[in-house]
């Protein structure tokens, strides 16, 4: 593990390639899984009050699920998701392009019309936060959707860590990240000394 403050760090997220290739997977995050997007308190409300700007970009099928669970609610584990549509089918905030599924919440954040970049959950990927009183977790998260991502990274070498930069000092701040790079970076060296 790697300890940066409270925030404890697996080895695999600085050990580990990843590079999402969505002309391979098709983004397929946002439609397979058995709920949405998991979603903080902050992010829940954030999205209420950024609807009116990120509705023009949904789709039918969207607004409909919309319409029937509300833009979060509660899954079976007890954490605050984004609604699928008919319950069990594509994010409700998913729209397709080309044939590959995107995220509305970050196309009117691109676009200008909202402030809500996307939930952080999704922008972790494939990290995945765990807050507890004392201190966070951050682990590596292995779907088998996301092979062709695994192999980008591999073939690119880009580890986890920096491949979800933008996301780690969204929600750590950019020195945070910098001291997590530095340990990565030395327990790399010393990992190649080894062998």
């Amino acid at each position: 593990m790697i300890r940066i403050g409270n925030i404890i760090c697996s080895l695999e997220i600085v050990e580990k390639h990843f590079i999402c290739d969505l002309n391979k997977c098709r983004g397929a995050c946002c439609v397979q899984g058995d709920s949405g997007a998991p979603l903080t308190r902050e992010e829940s409300e954030l999205l209420l009050r950024e609807m009116t700007h990120i509705l023009p970009f949904l789709t039918e099928r969207g607004k409909t699920a919309l319409e029937k669970y509300g833009p979060h609610m509660i899954d079976q584990e007890g954490d605050i998701v984004t609604p699928l549509v008919n319950g069990n089918e594509e994010c409700a905030f998913a729209f397709f392009e080309g044939g590959i599924a995107r995220c509305a919440i970050e196309k009117a954040f691109a676009e200008g019309k909202s402030v809500f970049r996307k939930p952080l959950s999704c922008h972790l990927y494939p990290i995945r936060m765990k807050e507890y009183p004392e201190y966070i977790t951050l682990n590596y998260d292995v779907w088998g959707i996301c092979q062709p991502a695994r192999d980008m990274g591999e073939r690119q070498k880009v580890p986890v860590y920096r491949f979800v930069r933008e996301a780690l000092e969204r929600r750590f701040g950019v020195e945070w990240f910098r001291e997590l790079d530095k340990a990565a970076r030395e327990w790399n060296s010393r990992k190649i000394a080894r062998t």
